[in-house]
């Protein structure tokens, strides 16, 4: 398979197959890149969704308990964790978990909010009431038999229940132990809040971003009262706080396999936002002045901003002075070249709202398409000065209808036998060659594989399950 424009490709030796060369070379849904339709074949190839279910999971070895509660960060770390493969099982208070009633406008599908059903995926779900002895004894065998624990709660709660990571390591000193929370689990402000569940707005209050999200400060056309701090429109500090901890759970792992020892690890939030700040904290530390909120602006990297357009919003750029250059070609607008000539002038604050709103007297003419269009011309001209991107704003309708998202599988709908008909994200890892993410089932009601989890975990039987129920335990 040889590119008749380019000649010869690396990749060409990877299709020796001549069946499968055929197929691929027919296959008109790759969507690949126009520079080297080779490659693209070969990256489908690799990574074909349609290939998910015949590839290995790459923490099949694991067992998960996440005791949490009406904390979505928790829930995210062990989503992932069971998107490769963990068996997780999804500990919740009888009459199951708050967070199944955090949804929008109230919706809710059976028992379950619409929040919770993306973050419920692959997981064996069962009931416990830990606050009774009985039901802290069954955790403990549960714990002594899992690999990881992962918690929400406020700081010390499961100690002082005798089931936090100094007590239950003692049955298991491979138990790796994860506690999230805003405050962390030592220092003054996790003493001082150590009361206070987790919320996701106050991780994201903590972190810094939200002081910087909204309105652009320097912006003469915003009114005052609109330029205050923003949260993120969605639960950012959770989410953010999952992805690390289950990140820390999987090194943990690593060691783990190695020495057989077990660790905890302590997940604040907050400090996961902190470290994806960019420069805030350092531009503080050098300069004694606090960053200003950017809007759709930014102060180290501009043009490099949404602006109108006449079917919503798109993306432009121009930082550097080639692709200015190349901007202000596109645009006939050779004067903005001249009044801003180099990066220092673009990136002067003041100057910034001028530049976005000259830009946008432009393109709020063209629908994102005709921009796209009129950008692409321009990058195969012989003669261009630099580099323009561009990228029009996405709303869930245009990303549940778009053909690219499609072919990749990017969603994923699954007939459940109570939940009804249900589409989700796909697993974020489901583009892997060896051992991708997957999404086997969406949910479970509350309490329905308690007869298969204690069984298999603590041999109890119907009797005994229906005994435990009725004392309240289960």
């Amino acid at each position: 398979m040889t590119d008749k424009k380019r000649g010869p490709s690396v990749y060409d030796d990877m299709f020796d197959d001549d069946a499968l060369a055929a197929m691929l070379k027919e296959d008109k849904t790759i969507v690949g890149l126009a520079i080297n339709e080779q490659y693209a074949k070969w990256a489908y190839c690799e990574t074909n969704p349609k290939d998910t279910f015949r590839k290995p999971e790459a923490l099949d070895d694991m067992v998960v308990l996440d005791v949490s509660y009406a904390h979505f960060g928790a829930l995210y770390a062990s989503s992932i964790l069971a998107e490769f493969g963990a068996e997780v099982i999804r500990i919740e208070p009888p009459a199951g978990d708050l967070a199944r009633k955090m949804t929008p406008y109230g919706i809710m599908v059976k028992d379950t909010g619409l929040a919770y059903l993306t973050e419920a995926r692959n997981k064996f779900h069962i009931t416990l009431n830990l606050e009774s002895a009985e039901g802290q004894a069954m955790f403990r065998t549960l714990a002594s038999k899992a690999d990881v624990v992962i918690e929400g709660f406020k700081p010390g709660y499961m100690d002082r229940l005798g089931l936090g990571y100094e007590q239950l390591k003692a049955l298991n000193p491979g138990l790796i132990y994860c506690g999230m929370h805003s405050m962390g689990h030592f220092g003054e402000d996790s003493e001082k809040f150590s009361n206070q569940p987790d919320y996701d707005i106050v991780a994201q209050a903590r972190g810094v971003i939200m002081s910087v999200t909204g309105e652009p400060d320097l912006d003469p056309e915003v009114p005052p009262e609109y330029k205050r701090p923003l949260k993120s429109g969605n639960w950012m500090g959770w989410y953010v706080g999952g992805a690390w901890a289950a990140f820390g759970i999987q090194a943990a792992m690593l060691v783990k396999r190695r020495t057989g020892k077990g660790q905890f690890v302590d997940c604040s939030p907050p400090e996961g936002l902190l470290s994806i700040s960019n420069y805030l904290m350092q531009y503080y530390h050098m300069s004694g002045n606090e960053m200003p909120r950017a809007g759709n602006y930014d102060y180290a990297v501009f043009p490099y901003t949404y602006v109108k357009c006449k079917d919503g919003y798109t993306f432009m750029s121009g930082f550097t002075d080639p692709n200015w250059a190349a901007l202000c070609e596109i645009m006939n607008r050779p004067d903005l070249q001249k009044m801003f000539p180099t990066i220092k002038e673009r990136l002067t604050p003041e100057n910034q709202p001028k530049i976005q709103h000259e830009i946008e007297k432009f393109t709020e003419n063209y629908t994102s398409e005709e921009i796209l269009q009129m950008l692409t011309e321009y990058s195969r001209r012989p003669d261009k000065k630099g580099t323009v991107v561009t990228g029009r704003l996405e709303t869930p309708t245009d990303v549940l209808t778009r053909e690219h998202w499609r072919v990749r599988e990017t969603f994923v709908r699954r007939k459940d036998p109570y939940y009804g008909e249900l589409v989700i994200q796909n697993s974020s890892f489901k583009s892997m060659s060896r051992t991708p993410g997957r999404i086997k089932w969406i949910c479970r009601p509350v309490g329905g594989d308690n007869e298969f989890i204690y069984q298999k975990y603590l041999g109890l039987g119907k009797g005994k399950l229906q005994q435990l129920k009725e004392k309240g335990i289960i």
